[in-house]
């Protein structure tokens, strides 16, 4: 009873944040489209991409990776949460002021030099509003994470119809609603959780704040190295497919929607999985071998359905869009994979071992820059996508190895092996469009969901669950 115990609770929490996220998630993913009917250029688009993309960049340089130390230390019960809180608040306002220094630096960054002070805005709202979610989380209030995502979603969704319809803006209302919704998001999370008692710069803790800075900033890097990885290609196309680099590398970012719905699930269990991955602590390899093996069933699967239906949700977006399914695919697989790497930063998390966490997202990073300067040249803009596809693996491919002297887990190599090559295929089919090409693609969709059907089937018995014919577990 107590083993499934652990797996309920994992559930439970998996679907709080869940709805914490699918309210947010679910704008980000259908906003592109109507960013498309929105703006109606594709270069004004590519343009939000990259400026969200500039921000995204700063956010972890301004927080000196904060928000990882204070789930982190926020979780340990011999930690005071008092300096905890403050700590991170501190490092972030610390972080804040050498941003302003840094402004001549930090202009010669692409668009920067039109949206300074939005930009400016951008990361310390978003950096503040995270602190507070994950402060709250470390507390397991987290109920209280999931109306705030919903609340956030709505004032965010209100601001954009302000900046983006009743008064078109372009890429500066798109900024300033991300900015004001954020911000109400703040002050709700803020007030709610009575934040402003853990407050205490009276008696700060600098012991505990240089541990939480000896994790975090290893954090910095690591983040990074995964922009790299993830948004970089939208620098690299713009930068070398000449006077089409912006309409090219609009279309790229339109790419990621179907993938992000993949970012989402990953990112939906990985909020949930971070906090059972440290407090449980009764056999540990098992735990993870396990929750592993679901894990990799239904995200494959997932993809799989991606790659299938890339073309005709595509039709959500203006017809001058539509030609961006055709990075789908690589897009899809290598997100998968971007969803094990994350899964396999826990064991980095509960060990503390913050620093292998930035040597294997280093190397991705490096290798996807190489790997874009080559390509790009040689496959255009697909090259982007092979790129970081072949990234997210090589980091996987180390994380695995070395996680073994910290947490050995059972990788199910061969069917992770068959797995990634029924994919493989069925992006080359939807790429290559051969004769018959619908019907191949719905095969190889189905044959990943019957070869996956007994990882999938048993979340249900993980979690206590029974469906139609199936027995209850003995307990």
């Amino acid at each position: 009873m107590a083993e499934q115990n652990r797996y309920k609770k994992l559930a439970g929490n998996t679907v709080i944040f869940a709805i914490s996220n699918f309210s947010s998630k679910l704008l980000s993913l259908f906003i592109q489209p109507f960013l498309t009917y929105a703006m109606k250029e594709v270069q004004e688009v590519g343009i939000t991409k990259l400026t969200s993309q500039c921000a995204n960049l700063l956010i972890p340089l301004v927080s000196l990776g904060t928000s990882f130390a204070v789930i982190r230390f926020g979780l340990d019960r011999a930690n005071n949460k008092r300096q905890v809180f403050t700590s991170g608040l501190v490092t972030i306002l610390m972080g804040f002021v050498l941003m302003l220094l840094a402004y001549p630096l930090i202009r010669l960054l692409p668009v920067f030099s039109d949206y300074a002070a939005l930009l400016y805005v951008y990361v310390l709202v978003s950096c503040l509003r995270t602190l507070c979610t994950q402060f709250v989380r470390s507390r397991q209030l987290n109920r209280l994470v999931a109306i705030d995502g919903i609340l956030c979603t709505g004032a965010t969704l209100l601001f954009y119809i302000l900046f983006l319809v009743v008064k078109p803006l372009g890429a500066t209302g798109y900024l300033l609603a991300i900015i004001c919704g954020d911000g109400c998001s703040t002050l709700f999370v803020f007030c709610a959780a009575g934040l402003w008692r853990y407050l205490d710069l009276g008696h700060f803790n600098r012991r505990l704040w240089r541990a939480m800075l000896r994790y975090a900033l290893p954090m910095i890097p690591a983040q990074i190295s995964f922009w790299v990885i993830n948004a970089s290609d939208l620098f690299f196309v713009a930068g070398m497919m000449g006077d089409e680099g912006t309409y090219w590398s609009g279309l790229l970012g339109t790419g990621y929607f179907l993938p992000t719905i993949l970012t989402t699930l990953g990112t939906i269990f990985y909020e949930a999985w971070q906090l059972s991955a440290v407090t449980e602590r009764s056999r540990r390899e098992a735990f993870f071998s396990r929750v592993f093996g679901v894990y990799q069933a239904v995200i494959f699967c997932c993809g799989a359905g991606i790659i299938w239906l890339c073309r005709p949700l595509m039709l959500l977006f203006r017809s001058n869009f539509y030609e961006a399914w055709q990075f789908v695919p690589m897009l899809a697989v290598a997100t998968v994979f971007s969803c094990f790497n994350q899964f396999l930063n826990t064991i980095y998390v509960v060990e503390k071992r913050s620093t292998l966490s930035l040597y294997t997202m280093l190397a991705g990073a490096l290798a996807n820059c190489v790997m874009n300067w080559l390509m790009i040249p040689v496959m255009g803009p697909n090259g982007a996508t092979v790129a970081s596809l072949l990234s997210y693996v090589l980091v996987f491919a180390l994380r695995a190895v070395n996680t073994r002297g910290l947490l050995r887990v059972d990788f199910s190599l061969n069917r992770l092996t068959a797995n990634t090559l029924l994919l493989l295929v069925e992006s080359a089919v939807m790429l290559a469009q051969p004769a018959g090409w619908p019907v191949w693609t719905t095969l190889l969709t189905g044959v990943v969901i019957l070869f996956n059907f007994k990882g999938v089937w048993s979340l249900t018995r993980l979690v206590g669950l029974r469906l139609p014919g199936q027995k209850k577990a003995a307990g």
